[in-house]
């Protein structure tokens, strides 16, 4: 693919339902999804889960989510800079309704699966939040959909926020390969949003084999960055612009689980 194909700026995949929809078939792999909804005073919207395990995160705003018979209330957030947000879980072959009092933007992450687990709400004071790095390199990750935070059974999701002028993803990592016990197979998804107007960012993409996916892309708001392959990072924020970017990832692997390698001429005093 080229870097047009994988850098897909606000807008590019917007639809009647939402404003930014990258499924398997867009991004050109078998996995995971990402869908950003916004709903305006008193709106709802109605979604199908199909063959996919989906979690509806709050970017700004609350929102009720009714499926399976059950009523989940979220308390939502002003914005992704405010703070961790609680969420809900939908599972496959399901309906699912969102409708939102005050309006509000609502992102649904999801993966191809093959168990139904049951829909589930996740507190946003048992989110994980790890602070990761350290000097130019120091970034807070939130571990909301980790494989040790939040049980599914393919989809993995995580945020981070980067301080203006800091870089994060760093040391660039893969993990295109199934090595038991070193590396998991996981294609993956950047969405960004950056604090303050007109701020921008920057995410590298390089080959980690001959013909690999190889980006560099100057991101705003609104925009995402499509990893299938490839030694990704840094993720960098312009100085006094925060970036927060929204990572979701899935494969083919029977254990689902987030390992990595990273690569070995950046290594040295990081992590």
């Amino acid at each position: 693919m080229t870097t047009n194909e994988l850098h897909l700026s606000k807008g590019s995949t917007a639809n009647a339902q939402y404003t930014l929809d990258i499924d398997p078939k867009r991004a050109g792999w078998a996995h995971s999804s990402l869908r950003i909804v916004e709903l305006p005073p008193d709106g709802t919207h109605l979604f199908t889960t199909g063959d996919s395990e989906w979690i509806v995160l709050p970017l700004q705003g609350g929102c009720t989510v009714r499926t399976e018979g059950q009523e989940f209330q979220i308390l939502g957030r002003e914005s992704v800079f405010s703070g961790v947000s609680d969420f809900v879980y939908v599972p496959r072959d399901a309906q699912a309704q969102i409708a939102s009092g005050a309006g509000g933007r609502f992102a649904l992450a999801g993966a191809k699966c093959e168990r139904r687990l049951p829909a589930r709400y996740g507190p946003a004071p048992e989110v994980p939040v790890e602070d990761r790095g350290s000097g130019t390199s120091a970034r807070q990750v939130r571990n909301f959909a980790s494989a040790a935070a939040f049980d599914c059974d393919k989809l993995i999701a995580v945020e981070v926020i980067t301080p203006g002028g800091n870089w994060s993803s760093y040391p660039p990592h893969k993990h295109d390969e199934h090595r038991p016990g070193e590396e998991s197979e996981l294609e993956e998804i950047y969405y960004f949003e950056i604090d303050g107007p007109n701020g921008i960012g920057y995410q590298r993409v390089f080959p980690s084999r001959e013909g690999g996916t190889d980006v560099l892309a100057e991101v705003r708001s609104g925009d995402a960055v499509l990893v299938p392959d490839g030694w990704h990072g840094p993720s960098i924020a312009q100085p006094g612009h925060d970036m927060y970017y929204l990572n979701v990832m899935a494969g083919p692997g029977e254990t689902r689980e987030w390992r990595i390698c990273f690569h070995p001429d950046h290594t040295e005093g990081y992590r």
